[in-house]
């Protein structure tokens, strides 16, 4: 990385770190090698991580802009706070765990250059083995919400499910959302309707943002003719806690969709969506009894239910976030 990046930079790329310091040198290893012409401002933001990662990026990546925090902001509020810096034309926001390819930069870059209306732009991500992601989704509802955790999905064949996976993804196509692993926005989507609602600790930020983005009349495309290789999950395996862990990140998930029931289809909206999941658990759990008789299976399933009532009281019918 040279000076030169610091100057009117083609693309911000924006990364939130949380204990992923073995990831870092084949992150960035995969950057530069993507870099090309291109003039890169970079802006890592570490989310109070526990291992050496902000050693490593103050050592070996000295022209990072690293932004410590000394909490765990979220992914949202992290991502806003490096947006606030971001000088791009395009701003990327990168998982730390997501790889690119040599010409993943030029290329979707590129067609934001020749297709103007296009606001959010995302790619094909893989698994390192090359199973395919799913990358280009159709927004949740309460009722397709319920259909996926009950398997009845398959007796609503025209109901569109948010991960369908039926097509071969190697065609470009408008989309409701897609991945925030990859998630290029151009400069002008951000100065019209901002990032994410800081009210997301957790999933759904790329959800709502893409909702918000086609109701200001920009498009938001799957673009397949490039990759990036997705691990997955890499903060959270990180995360060596005594406390169980599935049980946090199930908490700030069914948050996150409460609050954004509650924000896109309204108080009804919400209490639908938790009477529905009440009623898949209660399946769930039953199914899990009855046929394998795995009572610790049916638990989960009321505790689930349980977690939802509680976080919907917390949250005061999801008008607001608990952190």
């Amino acid at each position: 990385m040279s000076s030169e990046i610091d100057q009117n930079p083609d693309l911000t790329i924006i990364m939130v770190s949380y204990n992923t310091a073995h990831l870092l040198e084949r992150l960035f290893a995969a950057i530069f090698a993507a870099q090309g012409p291109l003039k890169l401002q970079i802006i890592v933001v570490d989310n109070a991580s526990r291992d050496n990662s902000r050693d490593v990026l103050r050592v070996k990546y000295s022209n990072v802009e690293l932004i410590e925090n000394l909490t765990n902001v979220g992914f949202a509020r992290a991502n806003n706070q490096a947006v606030a810096r971001a000088r791009g034309r395009y701003i990327l926001l990168l998982n730390t765990d997501a790889f690119v390819s040599p010409d993943t930069f030029l290329k979707t870059i590129e067609y934001m250059d020749t297709h103007r209306r296009c606001g959010v732009l995302g790619v094909k991500a893989v698994a390192q083995n090359g199973h395919l992601w799913p990358s280009c989704r159709y927004f949740p509802t309460p009722w397709n919400v319920f259909l996926n955790a009950t398997g009845l999905n398959k007796f609503f064949r025209n109901t569109r499910m948010v991960d369908d996976m039926s097509w071969d993804h190697a065609s470009l196509r408008e989309c409701d959302w897609v991945t925030g692993c990859y998630y290029l926005v151009r400069r002008e989507v951000i100065d019209q309707v901002g990032l994410f609602d800081p009210r997301y600790f957790l999933y759904y930020e790329e959800i709502d943002h893409c909702r918000t983005v086609h109701q200001a009349g920009w498009s938001v495309m799957y673009y397949p003719f490039t990759q990036v290789v997705h691990i997955g999950g890499e903060s959270a395996v990180s995360e060596r806690q005594s406390i169980d862990r599935s049980r946090q990140i199930s908490t700030a998930k069914i948050e996150s969709e409460l609050l954004y029931f509650r924000k896109h289809f309204g108080v009804s909206g919400v209490i639908a969506a938790v009477c529905l999941a009440a009623l898949s658990n209660m399946m769930n759990a039953c199914k899990g009894f009855l046929l394998r008789r795995d009572r610790a299976y049916a638990v989960a399933a009321i505790q689930e239910t349980l977690i939802m009532i509680r976080l919907l009281i917390a949250t005061g019918l999801a008008s607001r976030a608990t952190r």
